[in-house]
């Protein structure tokens, strides 16, 4: 199967995704019937799950023609990549990226060998059984494979050009509130840990700034549009929209209260 987001790059296109943490293959089918999605991202990060969930996640989205996505934890970063591209996800999203050896480290978990780390496995996109003919399929799994990080901590802003010059990354993403934690914001109530922040929002606009110039894909995940254009004018192209728990809470939350207010004039003469 097609990679529809490298194709997206190649093309120099906008890309969409949206994020779940339901390994439920259900939620993946109703956001394929959509028609609105490049891509689902499993956020494996803030999720609990199992190995073979990942096969399902990959299978559904593969039934939809939309690419597969998974955001991974720093540790083990290299072991989670394997298993997740042995299982047909498609796309990589690294979290906690520190230094350029954390970002090099994750590049090559996605690569095979000489480039990478990646041996030869059981890969459902080789046909699980190695042949002459699949072979093939598993290098371009591999070489296909859009490998995005987080620019979310200190140490990574101050060193980005050098995190961003290794040519395998594709898409970047800065993250406000592990940014926030990590100059010392504590999440005082208002504070939205450091959404609002003057230093969060200048290192948000350095790392989309320099992005762009360095020529790779500056990507941001939104809950609403209600800011989207600020992004577009910078000339950002790649947004991920919405999470299915946060989808989930809004609506039972803003629907409950409207019940609750009609519920308090119940039984009032």
């Amino acid at each position: 199967m097609k990679n529809r987001l490298r194709e997206l790059i190649k093309q120099n296109k906008p890309s969409l995704g949206t994020r779940i943490l339901s390994t439920w293959p259900g939620v993946i089918e109703l956001l394929g019937q959509t028609g609105t999605f490049d891509y689902v991202e499993f956020v494996a990060e803030y999720s609990s799950w199992t190995l073979p969930d990942l096969d399902n996640i990959a299978k559904t989205a593969e039934l939809y023609d939309i690419s597969s996505m998974i955001k991974i934890d720093a540790i083990p970063r290299s072991y989670i990549a394997s298993k997740a591209l042995s299982s047909g996800i498609q796309n990589f999203l690294f979290a906690d990226i520190r230094t350029v050896e954390d970002a090099e480290e994750a590049v090559k978990s996605v690569r095979n060998e000489p480039k990478g780390i990646m041996g030869i496995g059981s890969y459902r996109t080789a046909g699980y059984v190695l042949t002459k003919f699949s072979v093939s399929d598993y290098r371009n799994a591999c070489q296909d494979a859009v490998i995005a990080v987080m620019i979310e901590k200190k140490s990574a802003v101050e060193h980005l050009e050098e995190i961003l010059s290794i040519d395998e990354i594709d898409f970047v993403q800065f993250g406000p509130s592990d940014y926030g934690l990590s100059i010392g914001l504590t999440g005082e109530p208002g504070s939205t840990w450091g959404f609002n922040n003057q230093k969060v929002k200048e290192a948000e606009q350095k790392t989309i700034k320099t992005a762009l110039k360095m020529g790779k894909h500056p990507r941001v995940e939104l809950q609403t549009l209600d800011s989207i254009q600020q992004y577009i004018d910078l000339g950002v192209t790649d947004f991920n929209i919405g999470t299915d728990i946060r989808v989930l809470y809004n609506y039972w939350k803003e629907k409950g209260d409207e019940f609750r207010k009609l519920f308090s004039n119940l039984g009032k003469s």
